[in-house]
């Protein structure tokens, strides 16, 4: 199903996900771009959902979002809809895009009996380009005699666009003697330096909570999980997030630790999914960041770490060039002391007090970075803040996908 082969660091297969009650899933080939795959995926939520969503802050953003973000904020009893096509952004397309999301909504409404205000679409894919959503609309009465709520892993993989596998993570708890389940998909391999939340990400749960709740929930953990990863520093224009509660479960979640712990659990593994399927990823990278003056400052270090084509290409080629490392820090902008800095390689004491340290030698540095799952460590310092980004290695492979990417 996917274009490239299969990224060395995806997980053995996807995972058998809780079934959501409240939700169900069906998935077409409309041919927006590609053909002979699936590349559009229906979810319905039963009446009394509540929905929250996180989407990109890039000031170019597709109709899609903004068509979201006018809606995400209004609760009604009836269900929602989720629409989400590939291979086209509906993005940079003028009055056009807006007209494309209209008329998605229109029809979905029509079909499932919803109000349009219910109806939340997402594209992704290529730019510019206007998307041909008369094939998505003629889908419709296929896809709504077609739901399913074991459909999720079909949904998964009706979102890829240059991913190599499809994405998926869950979690079944107990509150209060009864259970409480989430599942959620992704995509997401390249344009990946999430300003809100990032690539197209969908959850659902049978947890009841007011969405007012529900979106402070959801905002807080996305700083913690999918605003921590970058795969090349760019933010895309169709990042979106969205969070789905039917409350079927009879249980009410507000406030309850279990539950925030199992969502951050679900969205973090998703988060990691994408950057495991960076294009042309081989490497997958922690870089943690502490002692920094505050957390912003240790964030920015990080970041600025992550994002170094430098630090990244030194990595594919598994040469141990802690140097970077420190033209990276001194870049960021912010506080740093060349003589309080401290480097490591996962274990491995690489640099300190403004030098290599005595202890370090190349062959153990070499040694580690042949390993799959690299961890970069630097220390300030200067005070108590700390950061923790997730990123991959830059290859070639990633110049040839996306040279390559419209053809």
């Amino acid at each position: 199903m996917a274009k490239y082969p299969t990224s060395p660091l995806a997980p053995a297969a996807f995972p058998d996900l809780p079934v959501i009650s409240g939700v169900s899933f069906a998935t077409a080939e409309a041919g927006v771009r590609y053909t002979g795959r699936r590349d559009v995926m229906l979810a319905l939520c039963a009446p009394g959902s509540v929905l929250a969503g996180v989407f990109t802050r890039s000031a170019t953003r597709s109709a899609n979002v903004r068509d979201c973000q006018a809606k995400i904020g209004d609760d009604g009893p009836e269900g929602a809809a989720l629409v989400v096509n590939s291979g086209n952004s509906n993005a940079f397309t003028g009055k056009a895009g807006d007209e494309s999301v209209a008329a998605i909504s229109d029809a979905v409404a029509g079909v499932l009996g919803l109000p349009a205000a219910r109806v939340f679409t997402s594209s992704t894919g290529v730019i510019g380009e206007r998307l041909p959503h008369d094939r998505i609309t003629a889908k419709l009465a296929d896809l709504a005699a077609a739901l399913d709520p074991a459909g999720i892993a079909e949904a998964a993989e009706a979102i890829m666009t240059t991913d190599t596998f499809p994405k998926g993570a869950g979690s079944e708890i107990e509150i209060d003697g009864k259970p409480v389940r989430i599942a959620g998909i992704a995509k997401g391999s390249g344009m990946i330096a999430p300003d809100m939340a990032t690539m197209l990400v969908y959850i659902f749960t049978d947890a009841a909570i007011p969405r007012a709740d529900l979106q402070a929930l959801l905002s807080r953990l996305t700083d913690r999980t999918f605003n921590c990863i970058t795969v090349d520093s760019d933010t895309s224009t169709s990042d979106t997030l969205l969070l789905a509660a039917t409350g079927a479960s009879g249980v009410d979640v507000t406030g309850s630790t279990a539950f925030e712990a199992a969502l951050h659990g679900v969205m973090l593994d998703l988060a990691h999914q994408v950057v495991r399927d960076g294009e042309g990823a081989t490497k997958f990278v922690t870089v943690r960041v502490t002692g920094a003056r505050t957390e912003t400052d240790a964030r920015t270090h990080a970041l600025s770490i992550a994002n170094s084509p430098l630090v990244k290409t030194a990595i594919a080629g598994e040469d141990p060039n802690w140097g970077r490392v420190v033209m990276a820090v001194g870049k960021s902008g912010a506080e740093a002391d060349r003589d309080r800095l401290t480097i490591r390689f996962g274990d491995i004491l690489v640099a300190e007090n403004g030098w290599v340290a005595p202890s370090y030698t190349e062959a153990a540095g070499a040694a580690y970075m042949q390993r799959e799952e690299i961890e970069v460590a630097v220390d300030l310092g200067l005070g108590t803040g700390a950061a923790t980004v997730w990123t991959c290695d830059l290859t070639k492979r990633y110049i040839e996908i996306n040279a390559d990417y419209r053809s």
